[in-house]
């Protein structure tokens, strides 16, 4: 059985190109890019050539900007820990409720040391309310820390618009985003549209280059101290040696999307939208999570009402598909994401959730066979749940309520 993969929210298979470019620097030139022998030029070489990469696909005219980190949650913490360390007279952060673990638990963390924190909320398509936004500014405020584009549902926030209002409203509030689900697949342009986001944050794993190695934008004069100490590394921003290997897979990576950036917005939305709709089609009872809010691409998040998502997974998983759930069931937990739970979603879904993540190696006839395989799962996991009518194909009279979001 071929395997059908629609999870490159989680994770992206490493393309061969980026092997290509990681190779001989994972034999040959093994050197340390700091040492001043000849060989080792190579490797440094190579570092400074991936980081020209990266800034081309921030549209970022000045390649010392990107400082290269392990992944996106290290550099989320670098981007605010860093800055609240350089503003330690600001005592205010603010973020949203359905930020990724990365930093949703890191401000969590800091409201537990005393930091003042506003989560602000989005309604049930997962939007953020500008009024709410500018009302949360304040003159302590030290970071403010929104996504990009939501990891779940796909929703992307204004971020052009809510940096430019933190700016105006205070030029010294610190604007920082990550962009690890946005970045290969929406065109960011840091030196013009974005030229108010302070720091950016991104993974190469989320853009088919492997697992280990990301990187922070940090505009030149934004105040942001170190989160690694103890070398001089990146400039002396980042200590510890730098992955050249990986680096270098990643500057491939970044290149490669910036020339698939076109492929991304037609066909592969056309495959999430064709996805999307036979799904809601043939599924009684089904919603689209986010589905009115402007989206990613690549991603659909869908809610089954009466069944839950680690069933889906499983059925799924034995037809060769891989998917996630928006439940953190499969983690050992009952409890639902955070995300949906944000976006209120009905507790008749939201344990019956399914992320379908596509990326430009997925093909139309793995869609096809996702089509026809997920509406038959559902159909036969409702036959045993105590709320369905399998002979009416519809809730049971005594079911609970809470077919539509609040």
């Amino acid at each position: 059985m071929t395997t059908i993969y629609a999870d490159n929210n989680a994770t992206t298979a490493v393309a061969p190109e980026v092997v290509e470019a990681m190779m001989p620097y994972l034999t040959g030139v093994y050197f340390n890019p700091s040492s001043m022998y000849e060989p080792a030029k190579k490797a440094a070489a190579a570092i400074r050539q991936a980081r020209g990469k990266v800034a081309g696909l921030l549209g970022v005219a000045d390649p010392g900007q990107v400082v290269f980190t392990s992944c996106a949650t290290e550099a989320n913490s670098a981007a605010i820990l860093g800055t609240l360390k350089a503003n330690p007279k600001r005592r205010h952060v603010i973020t949203t409720g359905v930020e990724h673990p990365s930093v949703y638990e890191l401000c969590k963390d800091l409201a537990r040391d005393g930091l003042d924190v506003t989560f602000l909320p989005v309604d049930t398509q997962g939007r953020l309310s500008l009024r709410d936004f500018v009302r949360a500014l304040r003159p302590d405020t030290a970071v403010v820390s929104i996504m990009h584009a939501n990891n779940e549902t796909g929703a992307i926030f204004p971020i052009e618009q809510l940096a430019r209002l933190t700016k105006e409203t205070d030029p010294a509030i610190v604007f920082h985003t990550d962009a690890t689900q946005s970045a290969g697949k929406l065109p960011l342009d840091l030196d013009r549209t974005l030229r108010h986001v302070d720091l950016l944050s991104f993974s190469g794993h989320k853009l088919h280059a492997p697992k280990g190695v990301g990187a922070l934008f940090i505009r030149k004069g934004t105040r942001c101290r170190p989160f690694l100490l103890g070398g001089h590394q990146e400039n002396g921003r980042r200590a510890g040696r730098e992955n050249g290997p990986y680096i270098a897979g990643f500057g491939r990576a970044c290149e490669l999307a910036q020339e698939h950036l076109g492929e991304e917005d037609t066909r592969v939305r056309a495959m999430r939208d064709r996805l999307e709709k036979e799904l809601v089609s043939r599924i009684p009872h089904m919603q689209v999570n986010g589905g009115g809010a402007q989206r990613l691409p690549n991603t659909t998040n869908v809610s089954c009402h009466y069944i839950e998502g680690e069933g889906i997974l499983f059925e799924l998983d034995s037809q060769g598909i891989c998917a996630s759930s928006g439940s953190a069931c499969t983690s050992g937990s009952l409890e639902p994401s955070h995300v949906l739970q944000a976006l209120r979603v009905p507790f008749t879904a939201v344990h019956g959730s399914v992320r379908f993540s596509l990326s430009c190696y997925n093909t139309d006839e793995e869609v096809d066979r996702i089509i026809a395989v997920f509406p038959e799962i559902v159909r036969n996991l409702r036959k045993v749940s105590p709320y369905w009518d399998s002979e009416n194909d519809c809730p049971r009279p005594d079911a609970p309520k809470g077919l539509q979001p609040a």
